[in-house]
């Protein structure tokens, strides 16, 4: 029996086909505007040619909007994070933007600004969105609502986070892809995940937050990414690694 995420191959949607004789395709993201993307990851991305996706918040942009708009030009994705990160109030650093408080009406606005915010800092309108802490829930008991029609809506595709495994592209929910972390590992722990993605072709889409040497719980590693990059890049391996808007775009024209 396998266990997803853990290395065991599963079998592949039998009526889905990747473009050009490619096997499997990979997207790798990360949240929150953190300038250590900005440091760290786009020379690094520059030089293996890599297109990622950034899901920024809004209020995060600050100082750095040329360096985004930079990115952005250069063809990474700019997604939407929302505003001011909201996330359930049973973090306390978030209880003043609590999940349970919002409403359905409350998030949509928030997601509109923060799309308007994102596109004049970055000329990049957003197109896929990130939930929040993974969490795609407004309210509490009875009034508790889901976000994702409303993400669905208003989004190409929508990340998760903490996911176990990869995305089916001949089945996925592309308003609830999983999002399979990629912080404070080496890349020999992500290397089976990577593997069975490609064995059953399958779209893997990681999910980081800072990147940088220093190990950290929210610290994709520099020497992790190199190890990845170059990896996937190998010709025999016939791996898609771009955006996830670019990809999605492609798995919604097929499903």
């Amino acid at each position: 029996m396998s266990v997803p995420g853990l290395g065991g191959a599963q079998p592949p949607a039998p009526s889905f086909h990747w473009p050009d004789g490619v096997r499997a395709a990979v997207s790798l993201s990360f949240d929150d505007a953190r300038p250590s993307q900005i440091e760290a990851g786009l020379p690094l991305f520059e030089r293996y040619g890599t297109p990622v996706t950034f899901y920024l918040t809004g209020r995060d942009i600050g100082d750095n909007a040329a360096a985004w708009r930079r990115a952005a030009a250069s063809g990474h994705e700019m997604g939407n994070h929302t505003m001011v990160h909201p996330c359930t109030g049973n973090f306390a650093w978030a209880r003043d933007r609590a999940l349970e408080d919002y409403t359905l009406d409350r998030l949509r606005a928030e997601l509109v600004e923060s799309n308007r915010v994102i596109e004049q800092a970055t000329g990049m309108k957003p197109v896929t969105f990130a939930y929040t802490c993974g969490q795609a829930f407004v309210g509490r008991g009875m009034r508790a609502a889901s976000m994702v029609p409303l993400v669905s809506e208003l989004f190409l595709a929508g990340r998760g986070w903490l996911g176990e495994t990869s995305n089916d592209p001949g089945f996925a929910d592309l308003a609830q892809l999983l999002g399979y972390p990629m912080d404070d590992v080496e890349f020999a722990a992500l290397k089976p995940v990577v593997d069975e993605a490609i064995a059953s072709g399958r779209w893997l889409v990681l999910a980081g937050h800072d990147i940088g040497a220093t190990p950290g719980p929210q610290v994709t590693r520099v020497a992790m990414l190199r190890e990845l990059l170059a990896y996937l890049g190998a010709p025999e391996r016939k791996v898609w690694v771009d955006t996830v808007a670019r990809i999605a775009t492609y798995v919604e024209d097929k499903q």
